[in-house]
């Protein structure tokens, strides 16, 4: 079931643009903002799916207004 908000439940899943193509996976929530490694490696990956926060200067914070859903394996932005 698709949703549009976003959670600590939410690291590790793959962020995709509007036509599916992957921009990064989310590596860490904090203060209420989910942030996005745009190159993540397979450790980032497996971190974050483990829920061990890996945010640095690299990662991007993902605005809730640009999340169009929220699946079990992703989210997909507007644009």
């Amino acid at each position: 079931m698709a949703q549009s908000q976003l959670s600590e439940s939410d690291e590790g899943k793959r962020v995709v643009d509007r036509d599916g193509n992957k921009v990064g996976i989310v590596s860490g929530f904090s203060g209420g903002i989910a942030h996005v490694n745009p190159d993540p490696s397979i450790a980032d990956t497996i971190l974050a799916k483990l829920g061990w926060e890996n945010v640095d200067e690299d990662d991007y914070a993902l605005a809730q207004s640009d999340v169009e859903t929220v699946t079990e394996d992703e989210i997909r932005l507007k644009i």
